[in-house]
């Protein structure tokens, strides 16, 4: 039976436990988005507390794919060398650390990738950020699915062990697989096959840049939570598709931020049958595919991820709002003190992300600045 600190593998890359940090945007990169000290001080110490894979920063694989202010990029060439001292300081911890790449389609703002246009698959506003896009044409699908194939090339050579996809949250290549953005009449809209394509283009060309050795994995939907949007039955497919192509795991998510109170994803997560909020929807993937599944969504006590992994569901569970309020949680654990993570759920984390110091927990903020000892300390 797995137990949640076994050691184990993916497609090579050896893991020390099945505890992974999900990729966030830390507003700690420079506005061209090049790596900073602050972002492998911050990414070290979740390497120190014993994450055993390190899913960090969404990453923009073109300008025109930045989806907010200070976020990474790996776009240029010469951008290898600071992420090179990303990685090497997780790895002299003794972590492993994936990228996660990204292009935001119409979840954008002019201000953001100034000096070029939004594009998605149709030109219709996105509900939340009222950008209207240029819908893409081909040679736009082809700059771009060529664009994720570099990224991940240099993502390699700047010493990632893994490379992620992001295919979830209302992001370009969920925003194609979604017919509530993808009105498109051409081999990329209408069925399903074709709304899935871009997808499956975009991570067969990472897999030929990356080799069939080195681990790839996606975060996508379960469900878009809001009408007219991707149905779990819309990614189930995507999800057979991937595994038929070689996909090495899944990451569960679900929602768009035009979803609302239609989504699961909740605030306040005090009690344990408040955690885990994708789970069912991972059972109904799970018995469609065999690769490795990954869990994300509310994950806060020990004992609900050992019972789930007993169930042979998934295989691995993702926490990122934790880890903002307690980095060195994983090393918690294995110490002996099995206690629920200490995030109390207020989602104010995000807005931290706009300020100078970048990506904080807001409650220990307040609590220090009430004179107070946090209580992680």
């Amino acid at each position: 039976m797995p137990s949640l600190f076994d050691r184990s593998e993916i497609n090579g890359l050896i893991l020390e436990n099945r505890v992974f940090r999900s990729a966030t945007w830390e507003g700690l990169a420079t506005p061209q988005g090049e790596c900073t000290d602050q972002l492998v001080a911050f990414v070290s110490r979740l390497a120190e507390g014993g994450v055993g894979l390190i899913i960090s920063s969404f990453t923009y694989v073109l300008e025109g794919g930045r989806g907010l202010p200070k976020m990474a990029g790996l776009d240029r060439d010469d951008y290898v060398p600071g992420y090179q001292k990303l990685t090497s300081a997780v790895h002299e911890r003794g972590g492993k650390i994936a990228l996660q790449l990204v292009h935001a389609g119409a979840q954008t703002r002019a201000k953001w990738i100034e000096g070029h246009t939004a594009i998605a698959p149709s030109a219709i506003e996105d509900r939340t950020y009222r950008t209207l896009p240029r819908e893409m044409t081909k040679a736009d699908i082809e700059e771009i699915v060529e664009a994720f194939g570099q990224a991940a090339r240099r993502g390699v050579e700047a010493g990632f062990d893994a490379i992620e996809l992001h295919g979830a949250h209302g992001y370009l290549l969920n925003q194609f697989v979604s017919p509530l953005c993808n009105h498109r009449t051409d081999r990329y809209g209408g069925s399903v096959e074709n709304r899935a394509r871009f997808a499956c283009e975009v991570y067969q060309r990472v897999r030929d840049e990356v080799g069939s050795h080195f681990p790839v994995l996606i975060k996508m939907n379960c469900d878009d939570f809001i009408p007219g949007g991707a149905t779990p039955d819309d990614w189930l497919y995507l999800a057979r598709q991937l595994s038929a192509l070689g996909i090495d795991a899944i990451e569960v998510s679900g929602g768009t931020p035009a979803s609302g109170k239609l989504t699961p994803n909740r605030t306040g997560i005090g009690k344990v049958n408040k955690e885990a909020y994708f789970l069912s929807h991972a059972r109904r993937i799970r018995e469609a595919v065999e690769v490795p599944l990954i869990l994300v969504g509310g994950l806060r006590s020990p004992s609900l991820l050992e019972h789930i992994l007993s169930e042979l569901t998934v295989d691995y569970f993702s926490l990122s709002r934790p880890f903002i309020r307690e980095p060195h949680l994983v090393q918690r654990w294995q110490a002996g003190d099995l206690s629920k993570a200490r995030c109390i759920s207020c989602n104010l984390c995000f807005r931290t992300s706009l300020e100078d110091t970048g990506l904080t927990c807001a409650y220990e903020r307040k609590l220090a600045e009430r004179g107070r000892k946090p209580s992680g300390a």
